[in-house]
C-alpha cells in the first residue's frame, strides 16, 4: 500500500465523508484449528476467546509472561474449532513462531495463512452501501463474519476496521483482489493510502503497534486492560495482575501551532514523557498525538509542553476519542 494516491488529506476526509478503500492485504493471517484450537487462544490471547460468538470477531493483545506486547491481534471465529488471526504485518513471522511454540501443549493446528488471502478494508459512511452493490448476500453486522460473494468473488467479509467509521474488511482470495478493487472503484470508492490510515486512526485513538504499543510497553500503561482477562490466565496475566504503572498512554491536542511526530519529549508538571504517535488532524486541522506521561498526568485538560525540534509547544490531555463526528465542522 502506497504512502498516498491523490493525497492524504483528500483520502482521509473521503473516508469520513464517503467512502475509502485500503490495500491492507500485507497483513498476516494465522488459522489455529482443531479440538482444543480455543484452548490454545485463551492461553496465547488476553481477552476471553470462549466469549467470541459464532462467525465473531474480538481484539486481543499477545503477551510475553512479562506482560509486555508482542502484538494486538484481531482473532475471528469461522467454526466451532476453527479461529483466523489477522496479525500486523511487521509481527507475523514473530507471531506465527510463538503461536506454533505454544501449540505443541495442545491438540491444535497453526497454519501459516498469509498467502491465501488478500485484504481490503472498505471504510467511511457510505462504504457498506458501496459494497452491498457489488454484493450477493448481506454484510455482516459489526463485529461478525459472514461469507459473501463480492464482484462474484467468495470472500470472508469482517465487520471490523481500523478507522472509527463503519465499514467491512474483505479478506479475498488472492486472484480475485484485483476484480474486487476494480468494481469497488466503480462504485465511486476512493482509493487511500498509509498516511491516511494513520491519520484516521490517530483521530480516533487506535493503537498502532511500534508507536503506541511494543514489547517495552504493557496493555495497563497503554490503556487497554479492557481487553485483557486476567482470570483467563494467558500468557503474561500474572505479571499485569497487580501492576501499578508510573506512566500511561493520553490523547492531546496542540493548543497553538505545530505538528507532533514520534519521540518528541513532553513535559508536564509531574515529570517528563515522550510522543508516541503525532499527526496533524485533517479534520480538527490541529496538531494531535498520544504520548505516555507521568499518571499524574493524565487527566483530561492536563497541560503539556511538546518538544518538537527543540522548540516547546503548548498542549493539553483531551478525551478519547480526538474526533467526534458531533462536535466536527
Amino acid at each position: 500500500m502506497p504512502v498516498q494516491y491523490e493525497g492524504i488529506r483528500q483520502e482521509h476526509v473521503a473516508v469520513r465523508k464517503s467512502a475509502g478503500m485500503f490495500d491492507v492485504s500485507h497483513m498476516g493471517e494465522i488459522e489455529t484449528s482443531g479440538p482444543q484450537a480455543e484452548d490454545l487462544l485463551q492461553r496465547l490471547l488476553s481477552n476471553d476467546v470462549t466469549k467470541i460468538a459464532d462467525r465473531g470477531a474480538q481484539y486481543s493483545m499477545l503477551c510475553r509472561d512479562d506482560g509486555g506486547v508482542l502484538d494486538d491481534l484481531f482473532t475471528y471465529r469461522l467454526g466451532p474449532d476453527r479461529f483466523l488471526t489477522v496479525t500486523n504485518a511487521s509481527n507475523h513471522e514473530k507471531d506465527l513462531a510463538w503461536f506454533r511454540e505454544h501449540a505443541g501443549e495442545f491438540d491444535a493446528e497453526v497454519t501459516d495463512a498469509h498467502e491465501r488471502w488478500a485484504m481490503l478494508a472498505v471504510q467511511g459512511p457510505e462504504a457498506r452501501a458501496a459494497v452491498e452493490r457489488v454484493a450477493e448476500g448481506e454484510l455482516p453486522a459489526r463485529m461478525r463474519t459472514a461469507d459473501v460473494a463480492i464482484a462474484g468473488v467468495e470472500c470472508l467479509a469482517c465487520g471490523t476496521g481500523y478507522t472509527g467509521e463503519d465499514g467491512v474488511e474483505l479478506l479475498i482470495p488472492p486472484d480475485g483482489a484485483a476484480a474486487v478493487w476494480d468494481a469497488l472503484l466503480e462504485q465511486g470508492v476512493v482509493p487511500a493510502g498509509l498516511g491516511a490510515r494513520d491519520t484516521l486512526r490517530l483521530e480516533v485513538c487506535f493503537h498502532l503497534y511500534g508507536n503506541d504499543l511494543s514489547e517495552d510497553r504493557n496493555p495497563i500503561e497503554a490503556g487497554i486492560a479492557w481487553c485483557c482477562k486476567l482470570d483467563t490466565g494467558f500468557i503474561g496475566a500474572d505479571a499485569l495482575r497487580d501492576l501499578e504503572p508510573e506512566q500511561t498512554l493520553v490523547p492531546f491536542a496542540f493548543t497553538g501551532a505545530g505538528i507532533p511526530r514520534q519521540g518528541n519529549p513532553v513535559r508536564t508538571a509531574t515529570g517528563e514523557g515522550v510522543v508516541t504517535s503525532g499527526s496533524l488532524s485533517p479534520c480538527l486541522d490541529v496538531g494531535i498525538g498520544m504520548a505516555y506521561v507521568p499518571v499524574a498526568a493524565a487527566a483530561p485538560g492536563t497541560e503539556l509542553e511538546v518538544d518538537v525540534r527543540g522548540k516547546l509547544r503548548a498542549a493539553e490531555v483531551r478525551e478519547k476519542p480526538l474526533y467526534r463526528k458531533e462536535t466536527s465542522g
